[in-house]
């Protein structure tokens, strides 16, 4: 497909996207001991409503249990049977990934209540979101676009940034500036979106290529090593099986999404998540789909 000029809408949507918040250096370990704190005893609310949150950052599907997870201007929330669970303390998840099961990086500022710097840095969790440990860039970085990858974290905070430990980054070339990046856990494939076109990276951001043929993609995910999923400015969703070399139309959504992420089952479906002003899922590749 031809890549074409964003609408001036939603080019200055992302112009304000790529904007980095203000920031704050405050004590790392005021900020450790605030995020590490265990979940409280007492059952975390839940909530009926299509959506936890208005502003929801983030989508997956946690692998340790297949559950969709939401990361949102209010925190983390896990689909339990049709109902909304607040999960861990209340972060505003600006830049969320899921690794690996119950594995998951964020990045953000902290919620009311949450005696944690501005931003947050580098967070991790390996409980599924109860509780959280900061791991770099306290006070310095509020990563927007955030993708973990076989290899390590790759995140955008107004320039771009990778880490294989956690903790020492390095600046990443690439051909583009992001609006969003997508990896899967399993591979070295990165996606990254922009108002200039995706470009793709399959060794975690060390080279990169840009996908000229590609249609112009707001959001991106990354099934696995091949296949990619992408929603367009106007909703539509395409995909590739060849890593970004040729695209099929596979259906719309309508609008643009919030968030979009997608997943191999283990019958081989490909599984696609997208959020508008509701959960919406697809298990026929993106051609159809349909309300949680």
């Amino acid at each position: 497909m031809t890549t074409h000029p964003l609408p001036l809408a939603v080019a200055a949507a992302l112009t304000l996207g790529l904007a980095g918040c203000g920031a704050t250096t405050q004590d790392a370990a005021q900020t450790r001991a605030a995020l590490e704190q265990p979940a409280t005893t007492e059952p975390p609310p839940t909530t009926e409503a299509a959506l936890p949150s208005a502003h929801v950052h983030g989508v997956g599907t946690n692998p340790a249990d297949g559950a969709v997870v939401l990361a949102t201007h209010d925190g983390l929330f896990r689909d339990d049977d049709g109902s909304w669970t607040s999960v861990g303390p209340g972060v505003d998840l600006m830049g969320f990934a899921v690794a690996g099961p119950d594995h998951f990086y964020a990045s953000g500022h902290p919620g009311p209540g949450t005696d944690l710097p501005n931003p947050v840095g580098l967070i991790e969790s390996t409980d599924g979101g109860l509780t959280w440990t900061p791991r770099s860039r306290e006070g310095a970085s509020d990563f927007h676009a955030m993708a973990a990858h076989a290899g390590g974290v790759i995140g955008f905070d107004g320039t771009l940034r990778a880490t294989s430990d956690e903790v020492t980054w390095t600046t990443v070339e690439a051909p583009v500036e992001p609006f969003a990046l997508a990896a899967s856990g399993q591979a070295e494939t990165v996606v990254a979106t922009s108002p200039q076109g995706p470009a793709l990276s399959v060794d975690a951001g060390a080279t990169w290529t840009t996908l000229r043929d590609a249609p112009l993609l707001l959001l991106a995910a990354v099934a696995d090593d091949a296949t990619l999923v992408g929603v367009t400015t106007a909703g539509d969703v395409v995909v590739s099986e060849d890593t970004g070399a040729t695209w099929e139309q596979r259906g719309s959504l309508g609008e643009p999404p919030q968030a979009v992420s997608a997943v191999r089952a283990e019958d081989g479906s490909l599984q696609v998540l997208a959020v508008t002003d509701e959960l919406l899922v697809s298990t026929d590749g993106g051609a159809t789909f349909a309300p949680r």
